[in-house]
């Protein structure tokens, strides 16, 4: 199953619910494995971002669909990329043409 980065920032509003209610972001990550995309591990970021989810997903548009659904809540912007393992890297640049 194709893995992908999810880069998020908070908005002063879901930095408000996280203030206030911090189980929020569990309850979030559980609204993503319903969306099919099986959440891997997640950081808390200091910096340009407020957290990097890893997630599993069966292919682009689910994850495209899950982030594009929790991003119109309002509450943070993600930033979305495909990650592949290095093994994966090596052996699609050693491949023959």
């Amino acid at each position: 199953m194709p893995t992908f980065l999810l880069f998020t920032t908070l908005s002063t509003q879901g930095l408000q619910t996280l203030s206030a209610t911090p189980e929020r972001l569990l309850e979030v990550n559980r609204e993503l494995e319903a969306m099919g995309a099986a959440v891997r591990q997640q950081w808390a970021l200091l910096g340009s971002y407020d957290f990097l989810t890893v997630v599993d997903a069966a292919d682009e548009h689910t994850v495209l669909r899950a982030a594009a659904q929790l991003a119109a809540r309002g509450s943070a912007a993600i930033e979305t990329l495909p990650a592949l393992e290095i093994d994966t890297l090596v052996e699609v640049l050693s491949a023959d043409d």
